[in-house]
């Protein structure tokens, strides 16, 4: 089967430059179609022009022989003057002598601008003359530049058909023609290695199962995802099972560390008194519910002073009052004792 392999690798070689051939032999009449587009192109303006030109060729014609006839109006009614009797006939005559003067100067103008528009078409007519016939001259060079080198590109493309007549003796029809049909689609590249696991042409990554038998060599296995055909490829930088995970690449734990990794273990540690001693502190930072715990226990300690002092002044009051009573009694007792 490794026999197998190697032709195909061969063939890929062969197809493919003969593929890319035949595209360049078919893009050869591109490039000659362009070139016969603008000469046609340039056919076509030139046939406009003529035309325009023909035709102001006709005006000009037509203007001269209108001016003739004015010119020759004119004339008879300057002749016509000598004969005239009556003042008239001398204005209608010289009326008619007037119109065909004017209308011989504007016609005389016209004929001026047409024959001028004329000059320049016939310039720019021999101009396009002349890009014709250097396109013409270009076209047909180009012709036998491209028969030449379409003749070369033939005889490469029957010696690389040769050469693949001398490598597929002995292959099957069937892997040759999906062979064939993988290199035209696939951009010429039809068998690729597997490596690590991974399939080359299409960058996956291929099951455990299916990568020990390409492995094997036992048959000629497509990659499932790209169809291309794919071979083993020993790597000494890489172990088996890592060739049959797929794996490209495995970092190291120990090169890897999170925020963890620098904090230090004594400084982890905290003492439980020097806890307590730090939060009595009056500099240690409180939070705004403790600000607020305070102040309510302040509050209920002034409201507790409050009602000590009414409590007071209450047995203040009793207290003379008493007093009171007890004078009132001492003064009656002396009262019954005078009597």
């Amino acid at each position: 089967m490794q026999d197998v392999i190697e032709k195909l690798k061969t063939l890929q070689d062969i197809l493919s430059e003969r593929y890319r051939i035949e595209q360049e032999l078919k893009n050869i009449p591109k490039s000659l179609s362009t070139k016969t587009e603008l000469l046609t192109r340039l056919k076509k303006q030139y046939i406009e022009k003529n035309e325009e030109y023909e035709g102001t060729r006709t005006r000009i014609r037509d203007i001269k022989t209108r001016m003739d006839e004015a010119e020759r109006d004119r004339e008879h009614y300057e002749q016509q003057m000598a004969e005239i009797k009556t003042q008239r006939e001398y204005e209608a005559l010289d009326k008619e002598i007037r119109e065909a003067g004017e209308r011989e100067q504007q016609l005389r103008k016209e004929l001026q601008r047409e024959e001028r528009g004329l000059e320049e078409m016939k310039h720019s007519l021999e101009r396009e003359e002349l890009m014709i016939s250097e396109q013409e001259k270009e076209l047909e060079e180009e012709q036998s530049r491209i028969e030449s080198e379409s003749d070369k590109k033939r005889k490469q493309i029957d010696a690389l058909k040769s050469q693949a007549d001398d490598v597929t003796p002995g292959m099957e029809e069937g892997l040759l023609f999906k062979f064939d049909r993988i290199i035209r689609s696939k951009e010429g590249e039809g068998i690729v290695p597997l490596r690590k696991g991974v399939c080359s042409g299409c960058n996956m990554i291929l099951p455990r199962q299916f990568v020990n038998d390409v492995r094997s060599a036992e048959a000629i296995h497509f990659c499932p995802y790209c169809s291309k055909i794919v071979f083993y490829v020993e790597d000494d930088q890489a172990s088996p099972d890592d060739d049959a995970e797929g794996l490209m690449d495995v970092l190291d734990d120990d090169a890897t560390g999170g925020l963890a990794d620098l904090i230090d273990e004594d400084d982890s540690f905290v003492d439980e008194e020097d806890l307590i001693d730090d939060l009595d502190s009056p500099l240690a930072p409180r939070d705004e519910d403790d600000e607020d715990d305070d102040e309510d226990e302040d509050d209920d300690t002034l409201v507790a002073d409050d009602d000590e002092a009414d409590v007071d002044e209450d047995d203040d009051d009793v207290d003379e009052v008493d007093e009171d009573s007890d004078d009132d009694l001492d003064e009656e007792e002396e009262e019954e004792e005078n009597e």
